[in-house]
C-alpha cells in the first residue's frame, strides 16, 4: 500500500488501481481526488471536509462514493446512495479495502464549544486515521496517522497517545498550522528524539509518498 500526504489532514491510500482519499478539507489541493474510488471523512470541520469541493469531485467522477458520519452525510444531501453513514464498530469494504470504524466524538476544544461527531478509520488492518480525536482502536495498528498539532491538543497528550496506540510507525497529519520552527519542535518531542516515545515518527511533506 502507498501512503501519500496531501496537506494538513488529508492522505491518499492506494494499491494497484484502488485509491482512497481521507479528509480532503479546505487546505487540500483538489488534485487529491484524481483517480479516487472513495472518500472517507472523519468529521464536519472545514479543514477535513469542504462540501462544495467534494460535491464537485463527485460530479466529475460518477463512481466516487463517500463513507462518513451522519452530520457530514446530511451536508451532502441530494447525492443519492453514494454517501454511506458508518459509526463506531462498523466494518465495511471500501474500494476493495476492509475498513473498520472507531470512535464517536471530536476531542474537547473547550467546555463551552459543543463536540461534534468524529470517527476514525482503520484501513486494511494497517493504517489508522483518527480525525480530530485521540481514539485508541481496540485492535492492532501498524501505521498511525498522528494529529500532531491542533487547538484541542498539547504535546504531552500527543506523546501519551502514541504510546497508547503502540503502532509500528507514525506519520504526521494535522500539521497545516505549523511553520518550520513548530514542525521542528514537534519532531524533537516524538520518535527517537522524544521523551521515551517508542514508536518511530516521520513527517511527509505535501505530495510525498511512502510504501507501507
Amino acid at each position: 500500500m502507498e501512503l501519500t500526504k496531501h496537506g494538513h489532514a488529508c492522505v491518499v491510500l492506494s494499491e494497484g488501481d484502488r485509491r482512497i482519499v481521507i479528509d480532503p478539507g479546505a487546505f487540500t489541493d483538489p488534485a487529491a481526488f484524481d483517480g479516487a474510488d472513495a472518500v472517507l471523512v472523519t468529521h464536519e470541520h472545514f479543514d477535513h471536509f469542504e462540501p462544495e469541493r467534494l460535491r464537485a469531485a463527485m460530479d466529475a467522477a460518477p463512481g466516487l462514493e463517500v463513507w462518513t458520519n451522519g452530520s457530514v452525510a446530511a451536508a451532502l444531501e441530494g447525492v443519492g446512495g453514494r454517501v454511506h453513514v458508518v459509526g463506531q464498530g462498523d466494518a465495511v469494504t471500501v474500494a476493495g479495502f476492509e475498513v473498520h470504524v472507531h470512535g464517536e466524538l471530536h476531542a474537547v476544544i473547550h467546555p463551552e464549544i459543543p463536540r461534534v461527531a468524529n470517527i476514525g478509520f482503520l484501513v486494511a488492518g494497517q493504517v489508522f486515521h483518527p480525525g480530530d480525536a485521540l481514539t485508541v482502536p481496540e485492535e492492532p495498528v501498524t501505521t498511525l496517522l498522528l494529529p500532531v498539532h491542533a487547538p484541542w491538543s498539547k504535546i504531552s497528550e500527543v506523546i501519551d497517545y502514541v504510546r497508547a496506540v503502540d503502532a509500528d510507525q507514525a506519520y504526521a497529519v494535522h500539521d497545516g498550522l505549523l511553520n518550520d520552527t513548530g514542525l521542528h519542535v514537534v519532531s524533537s518531542m516524538l520518535g527517537e528524539g522524544g521523551p521515551g516515545t517508542p514508536t518511530p515518527y516521520s513527517r511527509l511533506a505535501p505530495g510525498d509518498s511512502v510504501e507501507l
